[in-house]
């Protein structure tokens, strides 16, 4: 994991082309197999664990509370993460975030799934193997379940997630890790 802020400067190149800021004494710290793709930019108390990919365009901007992100996550393109006083943005293991999402001060716990263009407000939480459907917006205190599947703005309970189902958004983070170590190893500017 990187310490200082002189390794931050170092070594951000190291992780595929992202932009890793210190903020004072917020300094990220970053598993040394990560992929942050050229256009991200991370700043603050931000923790990425390992395998874990931050794709292009996304913002993790840790200046008011902090922001972890676990093993094996995948954070896609044009996401914006951020979060409010009492309220960390917190993602676990293996977690599935898609396109163009807005985090603000929510948890996604391991395993969870969060549709293209959805936003998480202040306290809201999404539990492993739940998932919240395309567009949704999850408001502050509310809660998708394992197993559940919610979409809507705001996002209600829709149905139970089948067993397929909840093996396909498994499958789904395992193939975005071994995508990350592919971009890792064969990512090149021309």
């Amino acid at each position: 994991m990187v310490s200082t802020e002189a390794d931050v400067q170092v070594d951000s190149a190291r992780w595929g082309g992202g932009q890793v800021y210190a903020l004072g004494d917020l300094v990220p710290r970053i598993a040394d197999d990560v992929f942050l793709a050229p256009g991200v930019v991370v700043v603050g108390d931000v923790e990425i664990g390992a395998g874990s990919s931050i794709w292009f365009n996304c913002v993790l901007r840790a200046d008011v509370e902090a922001i972890r992100i676990g093993a094996r996550t995948n954070i896609q393109d044009g996401t914006t993460i951020h979060a409010d006083k009492g309220f960390p943005t917190i993602i676990g293991d293996d977690v599935l975030v898609g396109h163009m999402v807005m985090l603000h001060g929510a948890t996604i716990e391991d395993r969870g799934f969060v549709g293209l263009s959805t936003t998480l407000l202040n306290g809201s939480r999404v539990e492993g193997d739940g998932m919240l459907g395309a567009g949704a917006l999850l408001t502050g205190g509310k809660a998708v379940r394992a197993g559940e599947l919610w979409a809507g703005r705001p996002a209600k309970l829709v149905r139970a997630l089948n067993d397929a189902q909840i093996a396909g958004m498994r499958q789904g983070a395992a193939h975005y890790a071994e995508n990350a170590r592919r971009y890792l190893r064969d990512l090149k500017p021309l």
